[in-house]
């Protein structure tokens, strides 16, 4: 899986999660995830979650790490299962660093406040996941928590390199597990 840290701001508004985006975009083509800094307002017209645009919850959050990930040739579950796994290497670079942080689903807790936001949604030729991490969490519409105002994580660029390489090793780790195994 090729990953990208975006070197300039973007705000997230959710039509970025469609096929093709990343390659578009950034010429990356075929498996890939990307990580960038912005601004995240998704209006209800944008929302990808049929529970959110019920229950009247769009999102909004001054300042988030966002990663859009396309992946190919697999079904929705899986996307989901692959969600799930970033969701699990966000939390483990966390604690990595001595920080409690509970994890309900796809969504991830610091001290009871939503510190993330996560997707997975299929398109006509590739699953797409967005999953955001607050940095700031003042002005959030939910009890929300941030990486920088309340976890003190500095160096957020660091942070996202460091998830965009294990979850790229981890989706590797996956798929050369599959090939050497003989079928019973």
């Amino acid at each position: 899986m090729k990953t990208l840290l975006i070197d300039k701001e973007i705000k997230y508004e959710g039509f970025q999660l469609a096929p093709h985006w990343i390659y578009k975009n950034f010429k990356i083509q075929g498996d890939a995830i990307v990580a960038f800094i912005g601004e995240c307002d998704v209006k209800l017209n944008e929302m990808v979650d049929i529970e959110d645009v019920i229950n009247n919850e769009p999102i909004y959050s001054k300042l988030m790490l966002s990663f859009i990930s396309e992946q190919f040739n697999i079904g929705l579950v899986e996307g989901v299962f692959r969600q799930r796994l970033l969701i699990c290497v966000i939390k483990e670079a966390l604690e990595k660093r001595g920080i409690k942080i509970i994890r309900n689903g796809d969504d991830l807790f610091f001290n009871g406040k939503k510190l993330t936001v996560s997707i997975a949604t299929k398109s006509t030729t590739s699953v797409l996941i967005h999953t955001g991490i607050n940095i700031i969490s003042s002005g959030a519409p939910v009890k929300a928590s941030g990486l920088k105002e309340d976890i003190g994580i500095e160096n957020i660029e660091e942070f996202a390199l460091e998830v965009l390489k294990s979850y790229s090793e981890e989706i590797h780790d996956i798929i050369q597990a599959s090939t050497k195994v003989r079928g019973v």
